[in-house]
């Protein structure tokens, strides 16, 4: 990602574009508000490649366009990988490309962003909470609908990620309730470092860039080796590798239930 660059323009899901030391990546399908498909995986992984072969970015920015941040996985596609493969290969693979992603965003070498709004759902908040610092504005809501819809929690690593991060009890009731909890609930729950007046969220987020561009990349790619080497320490089991035959096999039952074959 040379400076300056501009829009990919092999990009149909994501909006690119780089300032310096700072990647801005803009999901950018707000018609479908940002559902996070094959394809913006697929390009966001390619994205995530480049920012780890390049030392002169210190910083990425996850931001959505339109009214929401990411209204999750796109359940339509899910239907759709079902039906061209019944076994659930297609689905199992899909579920290892989130787990790529995730795991991308977590060990960038960049410190990771998440500016969020509006809505921010599923899949969408496990992107974000594979960032490294979140911040939203006052009226962002966030959900796990999964259960509600018949699915497991199962993408791209997100439940030991979020019950590290908010806490098994809270986390177990957002779960099983399905029920949608705002900004204020998600900073009591460490799922937002900040919360701002939507005309001050991108003050706060600059915030943070200035002192970052100014840190030693070897410094901060070391400090977040290390903490993600304390985090993974935490985790006693982590079953998430499965979690793309879990979404399949689930998948697969809904599919039976609804006369799909």
């Amino acid at each position: 990602m040379r400076p300056g660059a501009g829009t990919h323009p092999e990009f149909r899901s994501l909006l690119v574009s780089r300032d310096g030391h700072v990647v801005q990546v803009r999901l950018n399908t707000p018609e479908s508000g940002n559902a996070v498909t094959e394809e913006l995986l697929a390009e966001l992984l390619t994205v995530l490649t480049a920012v780890r072969d390049d030392p002169g970015i210190r910083v990425l920015v996850l931001s959505g366009a339109g009214a929401d941040f990411s209204l999750g996985g796109d359940l339509g596609e899910y239907d759709a990988l079902m039906a061209q493969d019944p076994t659930g290969g297609r689905i199992t693979a899909l579920g290892a490309k989130a787990r790529d992603v995730c795991d991308a965003l977590a060990g960038s070498s960049a410190v990771t962003i998440a500016r969020l709004h509006g809505r921010v759902v599923g899949a969408g908040l496990a992107l974000s909470l594979f960032c490294d610092l979140r911040a939203g504005t006052d009226t962002t809501r966030f959900r796990m609908p999964e259960l509600a819809v018949g699915l497991p929690i199962a993408w791209g690593g997100a439940l030991p990620r979020l019950v590290q991060e908010a806490g098994a009890a809270r986390v177990r009731e957002l779960l099983l309730l399905g029920s949608s909890f705002d900004a204020a609930a998600a900073w009591q729950m460490s799922i937002l470092h900040r919360v701002a007046a939507e005309h001050e969220l991108d003050g706060v987020i600059q915030e943070w860039i200035r002192p970052l561009v100014r840190r030693s990349p070897v410094a901060l790619r070391v400090t977040k080796s290390v903490l993600n080497s304390y985090a993974a320490a935490s985790r006693i089991a982590d079953a998430s590798i499965l979690e793309g035959d879990l979404l399949a096999a689930a998948l697969g039952a809904r599919r039976h239930e609804r006369g799909g074959g």
